[in-house]
């Protein structure tokens, strides 16, 4: 039996454009959306682990409880060098947006910062040192 490999990961938003936006400032793509969408998928290269958005509506739905976010990373992004990952963060920031740890240089030769998006999903935003 083949081993599993993670295709996707989704998170679930209460504002879909809002959400976009900061996964956006983030480095992401997304195909045109309109209000009606309820799921949307960032663009992503074949093979490529893609990122999802559900309303908060349709993934209640979809799982018979309403969705949580959880207090850790949900997953992490992997910046080409530590000053691109630090303007990723900057561009958050100042478009208001929740910087849970400011990036620092951590012990384990990565630069290293977690942010949180509009519905309170952690991402942890790293680069080798």
């Amino acid at each position: 039996m083949a081993s599993p490999i993670i295709d996707a990961v989704a998170v679930t938003s209460r504002d879909i454009g809002r959400t976009v936006a900061f996964y956006r400032r983030l480095g992401f793509e997304f195909p045109d959306f309109g209000p009606q969408d309820r799921h949307l998928e960032a663009i992503a290269a074949p093979g490529a682990v893609r990122l999802m958005i559900d309303t908060h509506e349709l993934a209640a739905e979809l799982n018979g409880a309403e969705p949580v976010p959880a207090n850790h990373a949900q997953f992490a992004l992997l910046y080409d060098s530590p000053a691109e990952m630090d303007a990723a963060v900057a561009a958050l920031a100042d478009a208001g947006e929740t910087v849970v740890t400011a990036p620092f240089d951590a012990f384990w030769g990565q630069r290293y910062a977690t942010v949180a998006d509009p519905d309170g999903y952690r991402v942890d935003l790293f680069a080798a040192l």
